[in-house]
């Protein structure tokens, strides 16, 4: 009996455990997905920042192997053999020779190559700062537009039912005949709820395709190989995703340069964002191809070579010895005829630095009509916003409301009292993707402007 009692209490407990553990566990699971773990997630799971530390370990790798001189070359002979009988003392010029010659580089082009592959790989640090700033915009687009929709759809739901109730007044009104409703109301409140359904409809699309989008950026797939077999392995956020309920409030990066400043010179401005991570990478581009050229002129110079040899030879017919011999020369080529290979060497690396200098002109450029684009629309939007929240917004629900009033005191009309909270609905919705479309492009203006505030902390260290 007291065994079965502690086993029944062993069950319970375990049953207790498991039903805690299964209910936290849910509860992880449910939780909604915020801003800020999904751009964590994303930058985390992010294939190409490894492909990009990968490709730098392999071109530093490479800058040691390519300051290393030629392997030296050996060579092994029986050199003036007879004929005749093939006897190593016969004849006085037979040897056994051991050989060994060593090229040399031209110029300094072994420490030029060491430096420009040192340069190529300087870029890529720069270029993952600036992927993991351009996965901050993706994906926290992504996640604002997917809250855009999800509160949407909040919206149309909390205003559905009072769209019902609206039609069961006016059927209650119509049925009893003591009010102004008339049969095309009812009509009218259907069309509506209609229409709200076509609406959810819609944002229940939109909802997918975002969140298609999004789950690209949060999966983790790796490939792992066991027993020569190659396996992908998966691990993603559930499915399918609800983000927070709270719209976040990102901070603008240079607040001052963006509202203060009515416009800055083209000069100013090509200085801020020389310091973008994107445009200090085509700067190490442009210095790895700058060598290139000092590696082309050191084609002038001539290629040196030495060898050295030793001559085995065996004693003569009549057992006198002979004297082994030791030969030493240098080698090396004479450049002279330089105008079709060596001179257009150097023009074509000279044309692909500027090529290089013309795509850091363009990426300049594209970021400084970026920033005004988005610093026009950011200000636009503040006032809008200002707008919708003081005036539009309570005069909206005003009118609503007074339209109301005025249909229940058999005072106004049904069609003006649906119009009424359409306009409130709508005007609800636009100012929901106003603050969404803010935060927007304050992302894209931070990810400009991101350059000045790194130099900023780099000089306060």
């Amino acid at each position: 009996m007291k065994k079965a009692n502690t086993l029944l209490n062993n069950i319970v407990v375990l049953t207790t455990f498991l039903a805690v553990f299964t209910a936290s566990h849910s509860y992880a699971v449910q939780q909604p997905l915020s801003f800020k773990k999904a751009i964590q997630v994303a930058q985390k799971n992010d294939p190409w920042l490894d492909g990009s530390r990968h490709k730098q370990q392999s071109l530093v790798l490479l800058s040691y192997a390519a300051n290393t001189l030629p392997d030296p070359k050996v060579s092994l002979a029986f050199a003036n053999l007879p004929t005749n009988g093939f006897d190593f003392s016969q004849e006085g010029m037979t040897q056994f020779k051991v050989g060994v010659s060593q090229i040399f580089a031209r110029g300094d082009s072994l420490n030029l190559k060491n430096k420009q592959l040192k340069l190529q790989s300087q870029q890529q640090p720069l270029q993952r700062q600036d992927r993991v700033n351009k996965i901050a915009v993706t994906v926290g687009s992504l996640w604002l537009d997917l809250y855009r929709v999800q509160q949407s759809i909040a919206l149309i739901e909390k205003n559905r039912s009072l769209f019902e109730q609206l039609a069961q007044v006016a059927e209650a009104s119509y049925g009893s005949a003591l009010g102004k409703t008339r049969q095309q109301d009812i009509v009218r409140a259907q069309l509506e709820l209609t229409r709200l359904e076509d609406k959810l409809n819609q944002l229940q699309q939109q909802d997918d395709r975002y969140q298609g989008m999004l789950e690209q950026w949060l999966t983790n797939f790796s490939l792992t190989s066991q027993h020569n077999q190659a396996e992908l392995g998966a691990s993603i956020i559930p499915s399918p995703l609800n983000v927070s309920k709270q719209l976040p409030q990102v901070d603008l990066i240079n607040h001052a340069r963006v509202y203060h400043e009515q416009k800055l010179s083209v000069e100013k401005l090509a200085a801020l964002f020389s310091l973008h991570p994107l445009v200090k990478s085509i700067d190490k581009k442009i210095a790895a191809t700058k060598t290139e050229i000092e590696l082309a002129e050191q084609k002038y110079q001539p290629q040196w070579g030495v060898n050295a040899s030793y001559g085995y030879r065996g004693d003569d017919a009549m057992g006198n010895s002979r004297a082994d011999l030791f030969s030493v020369g240098v080698n090396f080529d004479v450049p002279l005829f330089t105008e079709n290979r060596q001179d257009n060497e150097v023009k074509s690396a000279i044309s692909k630095t500027e090529v290089i200098k013309t795509e850091k002109l363009l990426l300049v450029r594209k970021l400084m009509s970026a920033f005004a684009s988005a610093k026009g629309q950011l200000v636009r939007l503040t006032q809008r916003q200002t707008l919708y929240n003081e005036k539009l917004l309570p005069q909206i629900h005003d009118q609503a409301e007074a339209s109301l009033t005025a249909y229940t005191n058999d005072d106004g009309d049904f069609a003006e009292v649906v119009r009424a909270r359409i306009a409130e609905l709508n005007a609800e919705i636009d100012f929901l993707a106003i603050n969404v479309q803010k935060q927007k492009i304050i992302l894209e203006i931070n990810y400009l402007l991101v350059g000045s505030v790194i130099t900023q902390q780099s000089g306060e260290q």
